[in-house]
C-alpha cells in the first residue's frame, strides 16, 4: 500500500457516498481531504494518527479512516457502500462526462445496472429524456462507453511494462534464456498483449513453473505445449509465454519483436525461417540492412531511416540536458520550486524549465499576474544561489503553461507574456470541438509571437479519451512557419505528440521537446517513456530541443 492507493480508496468512498445520496457535509469534507492528500509529499504509511490529523483538510475522523485502510486495506464504511452497489454501477462511475449524481439518476429512474444496458438506453434515446440530461450528455455517455469497449483488455505503456517485468523476473530465476517481446519491447504506447519468449528444451518445466505462480491464471483451451496463455489475476490483458528450443531463441525473440509489416519487408521473415542466428544484428546483416532497434520495427519508415542515419544519432535519456514543462506548488504540483529545482540538478541536468498553470486554469491554482511576479522573484533568488555553485552550471528558466483560450489567444496580456523566458501553449478546457474549431484555436496560438512550445497537441489521455481532432499536417506546417517547437508530452497517460508524426515534423524542420509535465519530483522519470516513443519515431538528438545545453537554450530564448 502507498499514498496513491490510500487516496484512491478515499476517492472511491467520496463517489459512493455521493452515489447513495449520503450526508452532503460529510461528502464535501472527505472530498477536500482527498484533494489535499493527493498533493501531499508526506508518507501516509508512516505517520501517526495524530500527525495525520494535522494534515490540511484531514482532521481526526479522516485520519482514522486512513489508519483503518493501513491496517485492513479498506474501511468498514467503504465495504458497506460496495455491498450496496451493483458491480455494473461501479463501472458506470468510470464513464467520462457524468458524475455519481447522474449515475444515481440513471440507476434509480431507468433501473440500469451495467454499461451494456446503458449503451442500449442511449441508442434508444431514453437517457436524453431524463431531467438534466438531454442529447449532448447522452452522446457523451455513448461515446465514452464505446471508447472504453474498444480499449478493453489493453494497458498503457508503463502498466504493461510493469507486469511484463514481474513475469520476466520470475522466469529468469529458473531459465537462462528469457526475453520480453511484443508491444512492450517495441515500446508501443498501448499494450494489447504481454508476450515473453523462453528458450528451454523441456517446455513442460516452463509451463509447470508459470502455473505455480499464484498471481497467474491459465487459459487451458488457448494454451498449447509450446505456448502458455492466460492472464494475471484481476487483470484483463492477455499474457502469452512462448517456449522454443535454446537454438531457436534469438530467431523467436526477433519474430515476436517486430510487426508483421516489418517482417514482410526485405525478405526478413523468410530468412529467419531458413537459418538459425546467434544475434539480431546478424539477422539484419544477412539481408544487408543496418541493425534496426526494436522500437522502430513497425514497417513504416525505418528501412529508409537506417540508410540515412546511425542508431547512435537517436535521442537517449543521457542526451537530454534539461527538463522543460514542470509544475510546482505555485500551481497544482506537489513539491516546491526549490525542491523541484534541487532534484533536477541532483539528477545531473543543467536547467529546469518551470511552467506552472496560467490564470485561466483556476482548477489547478493557475497563477495570477501577481503570483507570476512572485515566482519570478523567487527564481531570481534561487538562480543567484545556483550561480555560486561552481561545480557545474544550473539555472531555473521562467516558463508558463498558458491556456489556449477559445479564440486561440493566450491568457495573459503582452507585458506579462514578455516576462517569461518561454511559453508552453496548451488546450485544457472545452475539449469537445470540431476539427475546424480545434485547428482555429491551435493555429491562433502557434501564430502568437510569444508561443515557444505547443503543449500536448491533441489533448488525448490514452485509454481514457481520444482527444480533440486535429489536422496534423496543417498543425506541423504552422509550427514550421512560426518557428514553434512541438512537445512530446512524456506522461504515459499522454505520449502526445503521437510518434507516428515525428518524421513529418522532422521533414519540416520542426524541433521536438521531450517534456515530462511533472507535477512532482518523481515525474521527471516519465521522460523515459517520452524518450522511448521519440526513438520509435526516429527522433535524433540534433532535433530534440531540450538536448540543447544551458548556454545554447538561453541563446535560443534570447534570439
Amino acid at each position: 500500500m502507498n499514498n496513491e492507493e490510500i487516496v484512491a480508496l478515499l476517492e472511491l468512498s467520496v463517489k459512493l457516498l455521493e452515489l447513495h445520496d449520503e450526508n452532503e457535509f460529510k461528502i464535501k469534507n472527505l472530498g477536500f481531504a482527498v484533494r489535499a492528500l493527493d498533493k501531499t509529499t508526506e508518507d501516509l504509511l508512516n505517520m501517526s494518527v495524530a500527525q495525520l490529523a494535522t494534515l490540511p483538510s484531514v482532521g481526526k475522523s479522516i485520519a482514522g479512516k486512513i489508519d483503518e485502510i493501513r491496517q485492513t486495506g479498506t474501511t468498514q464504511e467503504l465495504t458497506e457502500l460496495l455491498a450496496r452497489t451493483p458491480e455494473g454501477v461501479l463501472d458506470m462511475l468510470n464513464i467520462k462526462g457524468i458524475g455519481p449524481k447522474k449515475v444515481r439518476t440513471i440507476w434509480q429512474e431507468l433501473n440500469i445496472t451495467d454499461t451494456r444496458e446503458l449503451l442500449l438506453a442511449c441508442e434508444n434515446g431514453e437517457v436524453a429524456k431524463l431531467k438534466g440530461f438531454g442529447d449532448k450528455i447522452q452522446n457523451t455517455i455513448k461515446e465514452s462507453i464505446l471508447y472504453a469497449q474498444s480499449n478493453a483488455g489493453k494497458l498503457r505503456m508503463e502498466k504493461g511494462e510493469e507486469l511484463a517485468e514481474i513475469l520476466f523476473d520470475e522466469l529468469e530465476k529458473s531459465f537462462e534464456q528469457v526475453s520480453i517481446v511484443g508491444d512492450v519491447r517495441r515500446k508501443n504506447e498501448i499494450v494489447e498483449k504481454i508476450q515473453l519468449v523462453v528458450g528451454h528444451d523441456k517446455p513442460w518445466e516452463v509451463q509447470k513453473l508459470i502455473n505455480s505462480l499464484p498471481t497467474l491464471q491459465q487459459d487451458e483451451k488457448a494454451s498449447s505445449p509450446f505456448a502458455w496463455r492466460g492472464h494475471f489475476e484481476g487483470k484483463a490483458i492477455e499474457i502469452e509465454v512462448l517456449i522454443c528450443s535454446p537454438a531457436q531463441f534469438i530467431n523467436q525473440v526477433f519474430i515476436y519483436s517486430a510487426s508483421p509489416k516489418h517482417l514482410a519487408s526485405q525478405n526478413i521473415l523468410r530468412t529467419v525461417q531458413k537459418q538459425v542466428f546467434d544475434s539480431e544484428e546478424a539477422i539484419y546483416a544477412s539481408v544487408n540492412i543496418p541493425y534496426i532497434i526494436p522500437e522502430m520495427r513497425e514497417g513504416n519508415f525505418e528501412f529508409d531511416w537506417v540508410q540515412k542515419h546511425q542508431n547512435e544519432e537517436l535521442i537517449t535519456w543521457d542526451g537530454l540536458k534539461g527538463i522543460l514543462h514542470n509544475h510546482s506548488t505555485y500551481s497544482d504540483g506537489k513539491h516546491s520550486l526549490k525542491e523541484m529545482a534541487d532534484y533536477c540538478r541532483e539528477l545531473g541536468f543543467e536547467y529546469l524549465g518551470i511552467a506552472d498553470h496560467s490564470k485561466t486554469a483556476s482548477y489547478a491554482k493557475g497563477l495570477s499576474e501577481e503570483r507570476v511576479y512572485e515566482q519570478h522573484a523567487e527564481i531570481d533568488k534561487l538562480n543567484q544561489a545556483y550561480s555560486l555553485m561552481t561545480d557545474r552550471p544550473f539555472k531555473i528558466l521562467k516558463g508558463i503553461e498558458s491556456d489556449i483560450l477559445g479564440d486561440g489567444s493566450l491568457d495573459y496580456p503582452e507585458d506579462v507574456l514578455k516576462s517569461f523566458d518561454y511559453i508552453v501553449a496548451s488546450i485544457h478546457q472545452n475539449l469537445k470541438m470540431t476539427e475546424e474549431k480545434a485547428m482555429s484555436r491551435i493555429i491562433g496560438a502557434i501564430e502568437n509571437p510569444y508561443t515557444t512550445i505547443l503543449g500536448h497537441p491533441t489533448g488525448r489521455l490514452l485509454l481514457s479519451r481520444a482527444g480533440y481532432p486535429v489536422d496534423y499536417k496543417k498543425m506541423i506546417d504552422a509550427c514550421a512557419a512560426n518557428n514553434v517547437i512541438i512537445e512530446i508530452n512524456a506522461s504515459p497517460y499522454r505520449l502526445d505528440l503521437d510518434w507516428r508524426w515525428i518524421q513529418y515534423a522532422l521533414e519540416k524542420g520542426v524541433k521536438l521537446s521531450i517534456n515530462p509535465d511533472a507535477h512532482e519530483k518523481d515525474g521527471y522519470f516519465d521522460m523515459h517513456y517520452g524518450v522511448a516513443v521519440a526513438r520509435k519515431g526516429g527522433l535524433t538528438k540534433e532535433m530534440t530541443f531540450n538536448a540543447l545545453n544551458l548556454q545554447e537554450i538561453e541563446m535560443y530564448f534570447k534570439k
